[in-house]
């Protein structure tokens, strides 16, 4: 080993100890590489793995992560290289847990899943989390009526008997599909009114079947007292759930004049929404329900209210879905759907897809199709 003589500035050949020094040092040299590598292997955010590990009360698709929040989410998503540089193999098995029993795992000679038509798409298994199909699936973009979704789920965690009664304020006014209303501009039946009560309950099928822009406003108030409180609500649960890249401007999903870039969510934070929702049954039972007549209180108005999903009785095992569009969002839905068995679930999501009915029954066939669970 050559070192410097710091006495005349020559060098000179070390002594009979140094190859015994140089090869502690080296060994001290390559653990401290080795640890590095360690640490950075776990905490940088390009490893691409989103690790779901279940709180016991939350759904099995939300984790916790060392700051509070659920999700290591890559950048490399969030730039939607996601499956541009990877295997379907990698995508497919990357949000493997054992949280539940049963692992869905791609079949050998399964084709891979393309929509053309669909800005975005995915497609989750709702128990384990695993991502079955993705397609700009970090992208953040409006999602208009799939919020109400989001609104649901506050409805049944603030709201604990759904009879409560619910007083109907200016909310009559707001813009888009309302009760009587079954699409913007075209009314068929009677509308709320001022000062009427009717329970939450008959708001919430509204809401989540017709997809009602009142009955979503109606019910953010009388949780919150305004928009703006409920829409801060929203935010502090998303947060608590790790929807790192939804921000929610109200409780109809109505975008904001001026103010649009700041409503967005994606397709994967949509999907583990609407997982987390398949705990309360009543959310998706509502969604599968034929048309309707709901009465205020007083018995003294009747509002008759549709269902916006087109494909309820064309989808084998369909668990429900929820429809959404503004001229911004696009055309967009979401479905859940078991298989044969009702034992393994999943949630389809589809962004900004004008052909949306018939790409959601391809994505379930695809999915029951070309996967299996073990």
């Amino acid at each position: 080993m050559i070192f410097n003589n710091n006495k005349n500035n020559n060098f000179e050949v070390a002594n009979s100890e140094s190859p015994k020094k140089s090869g502690h040092i080296l060994f001290l040299f390559l653990a401290i590489i080795f640890s590095a590598g360690i640490f950075l292997f776990f905490h940088s955010d390009e490893r691409n793995i989103p690790f779901f590990s279940a709180k016991k009360e939350e759904s099995a698709v939300f984790g916790k992560s060392n700051d509070g929040l659920t999700e290591n989410i890559s950048k490399e998503n969030k730039k939607d290289d996601f499956g541009k540089n990877r295997s379907s193999e990698d995508i497919f098995f990357e949000n493997k847990t054992s949280i539940s029993s049963f692992q869905p795992e791609r079949k050998e000679k399964a084709d891979d899943l393309v929509l053309p038509n669909a800005h975005a798409s995915l497609i989750l298994d709702a128990d384990s989390g695993t991502i079955l199909h993705y397609a700009n699936g970090k992208e953040r973009r409006q999602i208009a009526s799939l919020t109400k979704l989001m609104t649901a789920v506050l409805v049944m965690e603030k709201i604990k008997d759904l009879d409560e009664a619910v007083t109907i304020g200016e909310e009559v006014y707001i813009e888009g599909t309302k009760i009587g209303c079954p699409r913007s501009g075209y009314c068929i039946g009677q509308r709320l009114k001022i000062g009427e009560q009717i329970s939450a309950r008959s708001l919430l099928m509204a809401m989540l079947m017709n997809s009602a822009n009142d009955a979503a406003t109606a019910l953010g108030k009388h949780i919150s007292g305004s928009v703006e409180e409920f829409s801060k609500l929203m935010n502090d649960r998303a947060r608590e759930l790790g929807l790192r890249d939804s921000h929610f401007c109200t409780p109809s999903g109505l975008e904001i004049d001026g103010r649009e870039e700041e409503c967005y969510s994606t397709a994967y934070d949509i999907a583990r929404i609407a997982a987390h929702s398949m705990k309360y049954d009543v959310i998706w039972d509502i969604m599968r329900k034929p048309p309707q007549t709901i009465y205020s209180i007083d018995g003294k108005f009747s509002h008759d209210i549709l269902n916006t999903d087109q494909v309820l009785d064309q989808i084998p095992n369909c668990l429900g879905g929820k429809t959404g569009f503004t001229p911004l969002a696009g055309s967009s839905l979401l479905m859940g759907a078991s298989d044969s068995t009702g034992k393994h679930k999943i949630v389809a999501v589809l962004l900004d897809d004008p052909y949306r009915w018939q790409d959601i029954k391809t994505m379930i066939d695809w999915t029951f199709d070309s996967c299996e669970w073990k």
